[in-house]
C-alpha cells in the first residue's frame, strides 16, 4: 500500500487541552492537523474561527488546513492565514466566486484546497483543478462528527484520481468523513492521497491510530 498523509480533525479532540492533543498528534506523525471551521450557515454547526486558531499555533509545527466551511470564505480569507492556516480549503458549493477566494488565499503565501460535498459532482471541480494543492472529497455530509462513511463517493475519488493522472497535476486527493481503520484501505485503493479522521483517531490512543492509519493497518 502507498504511503498515505494523515490529517487528523481536532473536532473530535479534547478542546480543554488542545495542545497537549496536538502534540499526541506530532508524537504519533500526524502530517496536517485538520481544522473545521464551521459558522452555522454553511453547515448547521459552529464550531470556532481564528482566535483558535491563533491561540493554538504555537503548539506544534503541523501545517493547519482550515477547512472554511461557511457561507462568505472570501471575508475571512485574511484572518484564517494570520491566525496560522497553512492551507485555506473553501467549498465549491458556497455563492461566492471560487477562483477569486482561491487566487486571494495563495496571493497570501498559502497552499489552496477545494472541497466537494457527497452530492456534488467531480465534475463541478474541474474547472479549478489546475488552481489547486488539494481537493477535498468528502465522504459525509459536512457539520458533525461521527457520522457513517458514504461509500458511493469512492467512485468519485476514483474519478478524481484518473483525472488527476491523466491530466498531470500536482494535486493531492483528500477524503473527510466516517474513515476508520474498517474502510481506509478502501479510500485509499480508491485513490486518495490523505485521510481526514476525527474519532477515528481521537476517540481512544491518538498516537496509536494515527501510527495504525500510516502503516496502513
Amino acid at each position: 500500500m502507498k504511503e498515505i498523509k494523515v490529517a487528523p480533525s481536532i473536532l473530535s479532540a479534547d478542546f480543554s487541552n488542545l495542545c497537549h492533543e496536538l502534540r499526541l498528534c506530532e508524537k504519533g506523525g500526524a502530517d496536517i492537523i485538520h481544522l473545521d471551521v464551521m459558522d452555522g450557515h454553511f453547515v448547521p454547526n459552529i464550531t470556532f474561527g481564528p482566535v483558535v486558531i491563533k491561540s493554538i499555533r504555537k503548539c506544534t509545527k503541523i501545517p493547519f488546513d482550515a477547512h472554511l466551511m461557511i457561507e462568505r470564505p472570501d471575508k475571512y480569507v485574511k484572518d484564517f492565514v494570520k491566525a496560522g492556516a497553512d492551507i485555506i480549503t473553501v467549498h465549491r458549493e458556497v455563492k461566492v466566486d471560487i477562483g477569486d477566494v482561491l487566487r486571494k488565499a495563495r496571493n497570501y503565501g498559502v497552499e489552496v484546497g477545494l472541497a466537494i460535498n457527497p452530492d456534488t459532482p467531480f465534475e463541478k471541480a474541474k474547472e479549478f483543478m489546475e488552481e489547486l494543492d488539494y481537493l477535498l472529497i468528502m465522504s459525509v455530509y459536512p457539520g458533525f462528527a461521527g457520522q457513517s462513511f458514504i461509500r458511493e463517493v469512492l467512485s468519485k475519488i476514483e474519478e478524481a484520481r484518473k483525472y488527476v493522472d491523466s491530466e498531470g497535476l500536482d494535486v493531492k486527493i483528500a477524503v473527510d468523513g466516517g474513515i476508520k481503520h474498517s474502510n481506509y484501505r478502501d479510500v485509499v485503493k480508491a485513490g486518495a492521497d490523505i485521510i481526514v479522521a476525527a474519532s477515528a483517531i481521537f476517540g481512544g490512543d491518538v498516537v496509536k491510530n494515527i501510527r495504525e492509519f500510516k502503516r496502513g493497518k
